[in-house]
């Protein structure tokens, strides 16, 4: 005859106070593990800029105005990374007839102050971009010259004003709001990818103005790649498109390309 166990009336209270102890640590490691702000801003530029050692893709590029003319300009990018925050960027246009042969060389330095060089052929004229002119227009799309190789988490302040399973939301605000055109900007991040989904940028008087869009990502040799993305202009209504095409990865660039000398005289990785 099996022995019958003998009923302790602290039992119920034992095995609440180790539930409860066991909800606590589970928070406390939650909370442990969760990401700060600043940290999800430094994955998402990761995610955005640095994938691989290395990178190439061609760029068609749909220029839309507010009536629906379009124009269409074609180019490839490379891009070279020399660690986790400098790295170098080269662009040349292949059409139409106006931009061919146009060259763009970023320099980052992973400051405010990057190096950027234009090649106007037509002219015969090599274009030093100054710091202040990184805000405007990339060869007259809805794009700026500071999108094509990504601003620097370091002029701005985050906050982190929403979190779901899916995706994290941050408010940017300019450390030099005299240096910009913008108040702030919210970005939309994908939780999984840590790749930015969205940037809605305001202006000084609080009013909306600005949207960049990733519509499209695939995997690419095992990364998430942003193969179609969009800036629209809300107040001119003009919309530019970036459809990437041929993205590799890790493909052995030579940094003797990301040169002024290059500016005049293509790669042969570019043709």
């Amino acid at each position: 005859m099996s022995k019958q166990r003998k009923w302790n009336p602290l039992e119920p209270f034992a095995r609440t106070s180790l539930a409860l102890a066991l909800l606590l640590w589970l928070a406390s490691t939650a909370s442990a593990l969760a990401l700060s702000a600043d940290e999800i801003v430094d994955r998402a530029n990761q995610a955005s800029y640095y994938a691989g050692k290395d990178g190439r893709a061609d760029v068609t590029m749909t220029i839309q105005d507010a009536s629906g003319v379009e124009r269409v300009r074609e180019f490839t990018l490379l891009r070279l990374n020399e660690d986790q925050v400098k790295q170098k960027f080269y662009a040349y246009f292949k059409a139409p007839a106006d931009v061919y042969k146009m060259a763009y060389l970023v320099w980052k330095n992973g400051t405010s102050d990057d190096d950027r060089w234009l090649w106007l052929p037509a002219l015969n004229l090599k274009k030093r971009i100054a710091p202040g002119d990184k805000r405007t227009s990339f060869v007259g799309s809805d794009f700026l010259y500071e999108d094509v190789s990504g601003r620097s988490p370091q002029d701005d302040e985050h906050v982190l004003v929403e979190e779901s399973a899916t995706q994290y939301v941050l408010e940017n605000r300019p450390k030099d709001p005299s240096s910009v055109e913008f108040s702030r900007y919210l970005v939309t991040i994908d939780a999984q990818t840590f790749l930015p989904i969205k940037a809605e940028y305001y202006d000084h008087s609080g009013q909306l103005y600005r949207r960049v869009e990733a519509l499209q990502v695939e995997t690419i040799q095992g990364i998430p790649t942003v193969v179609l993305s969009q800036a629209s202009d809300l107040i001119r209504g003009s919309i530019t498109r970036n459809a990437f095409s041929n993205v590799r990865y890790d493909i052995g660039l030579d940094e003797r390309i990301f040169t002024e000398r290059f500016l005049r005289r293509p790669p042969r990785e570019v043709l």
